[in-house]
């Protein structure tokens, strides 16, 4: 029955409802919309670890993150090979160089020397072409979304990068970093681009045989590896993310951007509740006059907001969604977990019922007595 009697005042009460809904929807979409881009970056800052088809990464001493790391000698992978539990170890070289456009201009890019791409490190997802484009020496990737920026070259066109002649054998799908532009090519193509000495790398992938002890095989790494530091995936993926997360001002700024929204959606819900329940006040004090407890008002108001509440996340995760199937193929840094969701509208929930508080306090206030007036 209370909650009946929440319904029809919902229903009547349209401004009050309309603006409340507002403020849900808000939340919802506004709040969603910054995770999404967050969750985008963060997948952008560790793309390269993250789709590495590796179990551990062996890299220099000291790094702060993947991309930052100083060269390590071809003598570790030796050492690596020849372990119980390895199945595979393969090296990576990470550099920079500048990519001749069609114009003639320059686009600087990150370049990154595979050995087997099938196996490690390689591009995941190919628009056109696939991986075995990558075997010839002068090959090299770029993503379909970056095609634009570097004068939308055409497949098997030939071009520079670091004056280094190389040619665009294949085009990638997704494949897009937190410092800009990934190229993938050879591990000897890219050594001229990036002009390393030879017998050096920046990282090299191990691969574990499936049912090792991976924890075990990581710490005898550990230990034969004093030299270098050794993480296994995750705990890369996961150093990389905090240091750029703390260190860029990405953190702080969507901290605030999101505080911000949440903000609004209660300033919103509160004002139109609290003038919502002012109009109604001679309505409830007629519900204490004929017997209505203050539980029963409270029942009410809290199952009005629970109502709004309700279909303002479905109207604010419809339009969610919407957006993020538009932006999904675009440059846009777009991704938001699964797992989101329902924290997101636990919040909001939480959000609104802190919202109807002030509302509730004014309603039971209402005195029967004032009906006989």
């Amino acid at each position: 029955m209370r909650s009946l009697t929440a319904l029809r005042m919902v229903i009547h009460d349209r401004s009050s409802t309309a603006g409340a809904l507002l403020g849900v929807i808000a939340i919802v979409f506004l709040v969603g919309q910054q995770l999404s881009i967050l969750f985008g970056l963060l997948n952008y800052m560790s793309v390269l670890v993250d789709h590495s088809r590796a179990d551990a990464w062996i890299v220099s001493p000291n790094i702060r993150n993947a991309d930052a790391g100083n060269l390590i000698s071809v003598r570790y992978l030796d050492r690596v090979v020849g372990l119980d539990g390895v199945k595979w170890a393969e090296p990576v070289l990470i550099g920079n160089g500048l990519f001749r456009t069609t114009d003639g201009s320059f686009e600087s890019v990150r370049v990154v020397g595979i050995r087997r791409p099938s196996i490690a490190a390689g591009p995941w997802r190919y628009f056109q072409s696939d991986e075995k484009a990558l075997l010839d020496l002068e090959s090299v990737t770029v993503d379909r979304l970056d095609l634009s920026k570097l004068g939308a070259p055409l497949l098997e066109q030939v071009t520079e990068i670091g004056d280094r002649r190389v040619r665009l054998a294949a085009v990638t799908e997704g494949v897009r970093g937190f410092q800009g532009t990934i190229v993938f090519g050879s591990l000897d193509k890219v050594r001229e681009i990036a002009r390393t000495p030879p017998g050096r790398y920046s990282a090299i992938l191990v691969g574990y045989n499936p049912g090792v002890d991976k924890a075990a095989l990581t710490a005898q790494l550990k230990q034969i590896l004093p030299k270098c530091s050794v993480f296994t995936t995750s705990e890369l993926s996961r150093l990389t993310r905090n240091y750029y997360f703390t260190n860029t001002g990405i953190g702080s700024s969507f901290g605030f951007s999101t505080l911000i929204a949440v903000l609004i959606g209660v300033v919103i819900i509160s004002l139109t509740m609290y003038t919502s329940v002012l109009g109604r006040a001679l309505d409830f004090a007629v519900m204490r006059a004929i017997g209505g407890r203050k539980w029963d008002i409270a029942v009410v108001v809290i199952s009005e907001a629970l109502l709004i509440t309700a279909v303002g996340l479905f109207v604010g995760f419809l339009m969610l969604a919407t957006l993020l199937n538009v932006t999904g193929n675009s440059s846009i840094p777009s991704y938001f977990p699964a797992y989101v969701a329902p924290v997101l509208a636990a919040g909001t929930v939480l959000v609104s019922l802190l919202g109807s508080v002030v509302a509730l306090r004014v309603a039971l206030r209402a005195d029967p007595a004032s009906v006989f007036h």
